[in-house]
């Protein structure tokens, strides 16, 4: 019998799972009202900015998977920004720096979130701008209980709001103390920002009138007009040691609209999943799909090291394909690294010990390039990096290079993603993955009560990538969101926060229920594990070659008998690895019956259905 921490959700009206138990409740909430997935969705993310800081805010971004009920596939809203017109290579050069910094302002991409939020309600929701907007006010106006991880956060970077960020001292140190978990925190800042959206469009005459209205606010009226005065006006102080001013400007505001896009993806077996495009990472789990397609991987215990063995190994050919060819560019070979063809030759590169090469492919007998190949502990860490960890392992950093104390406290925790799925009693679903804007990235912009995204910091400044630096471009980032159809219908909605782990334990969850028939719970809860065989997506984009964590309740024999095999283990706590969040939905006859899970890890993810 496989152990769970909860039941599988079930039910025939509805289902949320998201990260948070309040944006989930929330989201249950607008269902209850009458109004679909795509509003429920749209409200809880607006609740995670408020009650999650740490992992998004409005400032941020969120890639979405929107299919209506009926869709014979799903569309892609890509609430990704890209870099500003002014944000060039050269640029970066001239400041002496090779690589961008994690932190600050000049990683800031046009924050767009708010930008595909209010364009998933525009175009498929029934909810007005009220609605949606009502819950993240009352939880920003009145508090939200800390839960743990975010008062810990906040303690660890207190001495770098006290000494460098200042208007981030104001809002999260209130009275000059760190507050308490379990006790009430407030954004005012936010509270008044999103009321006078509303007081401001409530005369527009119509919904998408005033969605319309909101949006003109945000990108062509006074917040990107704050946005581009603090960019212009403040030095914030970032992981390069040194103070810097951003690069976004009010037009680069003003130009920004979500791009509606077709999803990529590939069949496997009676399913077909459904991804991002390689301005993502979601094809990652696509060629590891394919790859896996010719295996015995059906066949194999999926807590056993030979599963765990071929997944990381499958895992590692993905990854280099990411590096080498993955970007917001038309040059993606993406049809071939999609193809049989291709996944037979890169499955073929699998041996029984682990791989300590980074070996992308050669799609249409292209030469590939790669970023430079930096290993764990080379590169200097002054202060605060800006990557997303993994849950198991925080990192602990040394001293400013300069001789500065260093500015946070060992294990302070670096910024992260949410998740929120839904189904509504139609058949709508959704999944979304808001990330970015967290208070750890960059300086509270006073007046605004958020922080900037520093998605940038996924840029290469080496030329001739598909994702090197370019202006007026989407960082590829790691945020990937997920759909799967069963037999031609929507069947699922899922995703986690995790930056490179994403699609790992996303591809884990996946291959258990289909394969071994463990339900959605079944599936989040057991032992996990992942790779950092990959240059990480996160300053200073280190790369352990050949390393695999896994988490604790692993057997021994299989931690053994991988370490046999050549893989670097680490072992992370029992319940460490991943976040994730899913919904789904199938016909018992006549009637639709909804199913959700969501993860324990972190005592704060919850599912909601009825």
């Amino acid at each position: 019998m496989t152990f769970t921490t909860r039941p599988e959700l079930r039910g025939t009206f509805g289902a949320v799972s998201s990260t948070h138990w309040l944006a989930s409740t929330v989201g249950m909430s607008i269902l209850e009202k009458g109004h679909t997935a795509f509003d429920a969705a749209v409200a809880a993310g607006f609740v995670l900015q408020v009650v999650e800081p740490h992992l998004n805010g409005p400032g941020g971004e969120v890639p979405i998977i929107v299919t209506p009920a009926g869709a014979d596939k799903p569309t892609v809203i890509s609430g990704q920004g890209p870099s500003p017109a002014k944000a060039t290579v050269q640029h970066f050069k001239d400041l002496g720096l090779d690589i961008i910094p994690g932190t600050g302002l000049l990683a800031a991409c046009i924050p767009g979130a708010f930008g595909a939020w209010l364009t998933l309600l525009r175009d498929y929701g029934t909810a007005d701008l009220e609605d949606v907007l009502a819950p993240a006010i009352y939880y920003a106006k009145n508090g939200h209980p800390l839960v743990p991880r975010i008062a810990n956060t906040i303690a660890s970077m207190r001495e770098l709001f006290e000494t460098h960020w200042p208007s981030s001292a104001e809002l999260y140190l209130p009275g000059g103390r760190a507050p308490q978990s379990g006790k009430l925190f407030r954004n005012p800042q936010v509270a008044t920002l999103y009321q006078q959206i509303l007081d401001q469009t409530k005369s527009a005459k119509g919904r998408e009138v005033r969605i319309e209205a909101a949006l003109d606010f945000w990108y062509r009226g006074p917040v990107a007009e704050r946005i581009e005065d603090y960019c212009a006006t403040e030095e914030v102080w970032d992981v390069s040691g040194r103070r810097h001013k951003g690069l976004i400007t009010a037009q680069d505001m003003a130009d920004y609209k979500p791009l509606i896009e077709t999803p990529a993806s590939v069949a496997y077996g009676d399913f077909e999943v459904f991804k991002c495009g390689a301005w993502s990472q979601g094809p990652v789990l696509l060629q590891m799909l394919q790859i896996l397609k010719g295996t015995d991987i059906a066949d194999l215990d999926p807590m056993g090291a030979d599963f765990v063995h071929l997944v990381v190994e499958t895992a590692k050919l993905a990854m280099a394909d990411r590096e080498a060819w993955y970007g917001d560019s038309s040059d993606v070979p993406l049809e071939t690294l999609l193809s049989s063809r291709y996944a037979d030759g890169r499955r073929a590169l699998i041996s029984g010990t682990a791989s300590m090469d980074v070996r992308p492919g050669s799609p249409d007998g292209r030469i590939p390039s790669l970023p430079p190949l930096r290993t764990v502990g080379t590169i200097p860490q002054p202060g605060l990096g800006g990557g997303e960890p993994t849950v198991a392992r925080e990192p602990k950093l040394p001293n400013d290079k300069e001789g500065e104390p260093a500015l946070t406290r060992e294990g302070a925790q670096r910024g992260d993603t949410v998740q929120v799925s839904a189904v509504d009693r139609w058949g709508n679903m959704v999944s979304a993955t808001p990330s970015g804007g967290w208070f750890q990235s960059s300086p509270v912009i006073q007046g605004l009560g958020f922080s900037l995204t520093t998605r940038g910091q996924m840029f290469w400044l080496e030329e001739g990538l598909n994702s090197t630096l370019m202006p007026s471009k989407r960082p590829r980032t790691t945020l990937t969101p997920s759909t799967v159809f069963r037999d031609g219908r929507p069947y699922m909605a899922f995703g986690t926060p995790g930056g490179d782990q994403q699609d790992q334990w996303q591809l884990i969850m996946l291959l258990r229920h289909i394969h071994k028939g463990m339900n959605l719970q079944e599936t989040i809860d057991a032992p996990s594990f992942h790779t950092d065989h990959l240059p990480s997506s996160f300053w200073p984009r280190e790369i352990s070659f050949g390393a695999l964590t896994l988490e604790s309740r692993f057997s021994s024999a299989v931690q053994e008998e991988l370490a046999a095999r050549g893989h670097k283990i680490t072992v992370g706590d029992a319940w460490s690895e991943g976040r994730l969040a899913a919904v789904a939905r199938e016909m018992d006859g006549e009637t639709q019956l909804v199913k959700a899970g969501a993860n324990p890890r972190g005592v704060q993810g919850y599912a909601v259905a009825r």
